[in-house]
């Protein structure tokens, strides 16, 4: 059941109860535009992954500044997406199980979907699924770009699923998947340009050697916050996959750009607006936003607005600060906006987005896909 929203319109900042996820209006559609008017006039497309948002009012936003749809990470949260009226959706993973396929090929009657394979059986699974529906399914083959998650390798091993795709009578090869995730938070400029021209290699290896055996690949998606400068300008991907963009993180903000300074290609949008609900001593503050708030895969968070306070540790429901600086006066009551260490489990963590523009709530969104991991 979902939750009653933590705020209403109209209420100031202030009145929003805590924990909740906090969207700066303004700095969120700086954003938005700022990635859209990069990719425009560009010659390669926009496909924002939804998985960071989960909103389906926020993935129409995106489409309305010229995304050609998004991609989704579960079939549930696509699912979400085609419910909420985006008519454009790559699961840019492998789905594997016959409820699942089912579930899959049933959104294709609403919308355009794609999907990914880097298996033999899912292909022949995929195929049995498209057949049952009586459609026609794209597929994308993921290729292993470094991380060694998912992905058969470039070249050869490639091309053989391409051409298992291609004579299934109910899929159609739709490109390739070409997603290195591990390159996003490689600290500075030069490696991650390094590591996304070996990811290049690779996409260019693979679409020459489809080309040769007579596969046309007309996309190559991927790409993401941290490294879609170098995708976008290599000539050989067609399609970006950025999604942290709209609402950044703390671990993004230790990127470096090009001259070793933080980057600012995009700003903080999304906080966890937290209440100092203890201040046992001149040292320490203690919040109510802990683990159930926030997620610490990549760290804690930091405290937006108080620069002498430090996020130092986490329980269920308390977050402890550490506070530097005898001239600090946060005292019990104040809050402070957290800027979440992973913004996409954390997003996951909530049910509603208050957007605020100023110190005012401006409105409510539902993340409906929030719990959509199936």
């Amino acid at each position: 059941m979902v939750t009653r929203p933590p705020a209403e319109i109209g209420m100031s900042l202030d009145e929003v109860d805590t924990p909740a996820l906090i969207v700066d209006l303004d700095a969120f559609e700086r954003n938005l535009r700022r990635l859209a008017d990069r990719v425009k006039g560009s010659g390669v497309r926009l496909r924002p992954h939804a998985k960071t948002h989960k909103c389906p009012v926020i993935a129409l936003k995106q489409m309305e500044l010229g995304a050609v749809g998004v991609c989704c990470q579960k079939v549930s949260e696509a699912e979400a997406m085609v419910y909420g009226g985006v008519k454009d959706v790559l699961v840019t993973n492998e789905i594997v199980g016959r409820q699942k396929l089912r579930r899959l090929m049933s959104l294709a009657g609403s919308a355009r979907i794609g999907v990914c394979a880097d298996d033999p059986q899912q292909v022949a699974d995929l195929e049995a699924a498209a057949a049952e529906a009586g459609i026609t399914l794209p597929v994308h083959v993921e290729i292993n770009m470094g991380g060694n998650r998912c992905g058969v390798e470039p070249g050869e091993p490639a091309l053989r699923l391409a051409q298992q795709i291609g004579e299934a009578r109910h899929l159609s090869f739709a490109g390739l998947q070409a997603y290195h995730g591990s390159a996003q938070h490689l600290r500075t400029w030069d490696e991650r340009q390094t590591a996304i021209r070996g990811a290049v290699e690779k996409a260019a290896l693979t679409r020459d050697v489809l080309s040769a055996n007579g596969i046309a690949c007309d996309t190559i998606t991927g790409a993401g916050t941290g490294t879609f400068e170098f995708e976008a300008a290599s000539g050989v991907y067609t399609e970006l996959q950025c999604g942290s963009y709209i609402f950044m993180d703390a671990d993004y903000g230790r990127n470096l750009d090009r001259d070793g300074q933080p980057t600012h290609a995009f700003e903080p949008s999304l906080f966890v607006w937290a209440t100092v609900m203890s201040r046992p001593t001149e040292e320490r503050a203690i919040v109510d936003a802990g683990l159930k708030a926030l997620a610490f895969d990549s760290g804690p968070p930091s405290v937006w607005d108080e620069p002498a306070a430090t996020y130092e540790r986490a329980s269920d429901e308390h977050g402890r600060l550490a506070v530097k600086s005898a001239t600090n006066r946060l005292k019990l009551g104040d809050k402070v906006r957290l800027v979440p260490g992973h913004c996409d489990p954390t997003v996951n963590l909530y049910d509603w987005y208050v957007g605020i523009r100023g110190e005012r709530v401006a409105t409510v969104w539902p993340i409906t896909a929030r719990g959509a991991v199936y």
